[in-house]
C-alpha cells in the first residue's frame, strides 16, 4: 500500500524541480546536473529530465543541501540601460545588480516575470513562485501590459487605427488592445498602449511596421499592478494577499511567505 501512495506523488524533472524550489534557474539547473554537482537523496544525478518528487526528495548542489526558499514576490522599477538577466557576458548592468537589500542566495531565487529590453524602463516581477511567472506569462490568460511611448514623428489617427487593426512583423501579426495620442508634433508623438499577448519587442515591432522609431519606452502597470512613484531602481515587496487579489486565476505556489515586508532601495 505504501509504494502505491508513493506511486501517486506528483513527480517533475528534476531541472524544473530546482527551479520550482527556487534554487536555481532552470537553465542554471541543467548545467549543474549534467557536470554532476547535484545528488537526489545521496545520489548523483545527471539526467535533467529524472522525475522526483518536489516536496519529498532531498537535494543538494555542490554538496550543499538546498531547501526550497521562501515565498517572495517584488516589484522592481527597472531603469533604462540594464537588462533583464542574471549575467551579461558584455559585463553590462542586470536587474540583479540594481536590487540591493536582499541576501544574495535569496536573490538569485528571485526570476524575472518576463523581460524589459535593455532600452525599456518601468514595472517588472521577480518572483521565486514559478508556476505564477508561468500564469501571468502566458499569452491565454491575456494579462495587460500598460506602457508609454514616445516615437519618432506625428503618428496619424489612420496610424492608430491600423495598430488596433493589426500590422505584420516577421511574419507575425500583431496588434494592440488599445492606443491613445496623448501629444503629437511634426517631430514627435507621446502614446499610452496596451498589450496582452507579450511577444518580443512588441511595442518596438508595431511601431516600426507603421515607419517610426521608439526612441523611449517604460511600462508602467501589470495586470493590475501599477508603477506609481516608485523611483528607478528602487523595489517594493509584494504579498501574497496583493497577487491574490491581481491574479485570483493564478495558481501560486504553497510555500510560506517571508515575514517583514518592506520597501527597498
Amino acid at each position: 500500500m505504501a509504494a502505491g501512495r508513493n506511486s501517486r506523488v506528483p513527480r517533475v524533472p528534476l531541472n524544473r524541480a530546482l527551479s520550482k524550489l527556487g534554487i536555481l534557474s532552470r537553465s542554471q539547473a541543467t548545467v549543474a546536473i549534467v557536470a554532476g554537482r547535484v545528488t537526489v537523496g545521496g545520489r548523483v544525478v545527471r539526467d535533467p529530465a529524472h522525475l522526483v518528487a518536489v516536496d519529498r526528495d532531498r537535494f543538494t548542489v555542490d554538496n550543499h543541501s538546498r531547501e526550497r526558499t521562501a515565498w517572495r514576490t517584488i516589484l522592481l522599477h527597472k531603469p533604462r540601460g540594464v537588462v533583464t538577466t542574471r549575467h551579461d557576458p558584455d559585463g553590462r548592468r542586470t536587474v540583479y545588480d540594481v536590487v540591493t537589500g536582499i541576501q544574495p542566495d535569496r536573490l538569485t531565487a528571485l526570476n524575472a516575470v518576463g523581460r524589459l529590453d535593455l532600452a525599456t524602463s518601468g514595472l517588472l516581477l521577480l518572483t521565486t513562485d514559478t508556476q505564477l511567472a508561468n500564469w501571468i506569462t502566458d499569452p491565454e490568460h491575456g494579462v495587460p501590459r500598460v506602457y508609454i511611448a514616445t516615437v519618432r514623428g506625428e503618428v496619424s489617427d489612420e496610424e492608430l487605427e491600423r495598430l488596433r487593426d493589426g500590422v505584420d512583423s516577421r511574419g507575425e501579426r500583431i496588434r494592440t488592445g488599445t492606443v491613445t495620442c496623448r501629444k503629437r508634433s511634426r517631430r514627435e508623438s507621446h502614446l499610452t498602449l496596451q498589450l496582452t499577448e507579450g511577444r518580443n519587442r512588441e511595442v518596438r515591432r508595431l511601431f516600426e511596421a507603421i515607419g517610426h522609431e521608439v526612441t523611449r519606452l517604460k511600462r508602467v502597470r501589470l495586470g493590475p499592478f501599477e508603477l506609481g512613484s516608485l523611483e528607478p531602481g528602487h523595489w517594493r515587496d509584494v504579498s501574497r494577499d496583493e497577487i491574490r487579489a491581481a491574479f485570483p486565476l493564478a495558481s501560486i505556489d504553497g510555500a510560506r511567505r517571508p515575514s517583514g515586508v518592506q520597501s527597498r532601495t
